[in-house]
């Protein structure tokens, strides 16, 4: 009878990044003391994991509501924040906890210093994306962000620019925009500002989805870096399938006796995985 069962198995480089693990364990901590914590925006792209935290007491709120704060704790997520969060912050007498990536904060740091040398600063990154926002600050709004090479089309540029990247952008597709300037003669400082973790996984991926029937990518929709390591799954295995939760499997995909591999964004929670493996398990 076992031969008809799946073989299921998780990618073990797989969940959370450093960052990730360090902000959600800084949250858990005070959650246990004071019962309660604030939280800037989502403190991962992952609904499931955002759920099982709120649960817990943490209480997602927005940029707006952050200025009618006063004399409480809260929680800047990894991927960071613009210089005029901590400038409220001061004004409302509000203890930041900073779990800030000490990735993205080096690289903050970096653009703020190419800024303040008035270098014309392009950001290849996700609009509106929260680390992007953050990056943006350190250049009063100046940088120009854009999330793919058209949108330079018709824009002028001056002869001198500088490019630095989201962390979790594909170190392909970064180094395809860097190639495509410099052949239109801009006079290019380029900065491969992404994330090791992130571009190792880029790496170690294909390996990984190669050994199997069948993969299925968990990750939050809001994932900018679930969105890049789903196409790098995708094409090295085109039997690729991206949900969100367990409840989101199709079992008419999977046959009796398949190999399936699962893998996940640096924002997908190590027990989410399992509990998809799980579910594999029982059809």
């Amino acid at each position: 009878m076992g031969e008809y069962n799946l073989q299921v198995t998780i990618d073990q480089d797989s969940g959370f990044c450093f960052g990730v693990v360090y902000a959600i364990d800084m949250a858990e901590e005070i959650l246990a003391e004071d019962g309660y914590l604030y939280c800037l925006g989502d403190i991962v792209h992952n609904d499931e994991e955002v759920e099982r935290l709120k649960a817990k007491g943490l209480r997602i709120i927005e940029h707006e509501a952050l200025k009618d704060l006063k004399n409480e704790k809260v929680l800047i997520r990894a991927h960071g924040e613009a210089p005029d969060t901590y400038r409220t912050a001061l004004e409302n007498n509000i203890t930041l906890i900073d779990a800030s990536c000490p990735v993205v904060l080096k690289l903050q740091n970096r653009i703020k210093n190419s800024y303040d040398s008035n270098e014309k600063i392009l950001i290849f990154g996700k609009h509106g994306h929260a680390e992007v926002i953050g990056l943006e600050g350190q250049t009063n709004g100046e940088a120009l962000v854009f999330q793919d090479i058209a949108e330079l089309d018709n824009v002028e540029l001056p002869h001198n620019i500088t490019l630095y990247s989201q962390t979790t952008k594909s170190m392909a597709k970064f180094y395809s925009v860097k190639d495509e300037l410099i052949s239109r003669g801009y006079d290019l400082k380029a900065n491969d500002t992404i994330c090791r973790q992130v571009s190792n996984r880029d790496k170690d991926l294909p390996k990984f989805v190669a050994k199997f029937d069948k993969i299925v990518f968990v990750s939050g929709r809001k994932s900018s870096n679930g969105k890049v390591l789903y196409e790098v799954c995708l094409k090295n295995n085109p039997n690729t399938y991206f949900i969100s939760s367990a409840s989101e499997l199709d079992k008419a995909l999977f046959a009796p006796g398949d190999k399936v591999g699962i893998a996940g964004a640096t924002s997908t929670p190590m027990w989410l995985m399992q509990e998809v493996k799980a579910e594999l398990e029982r059809l």
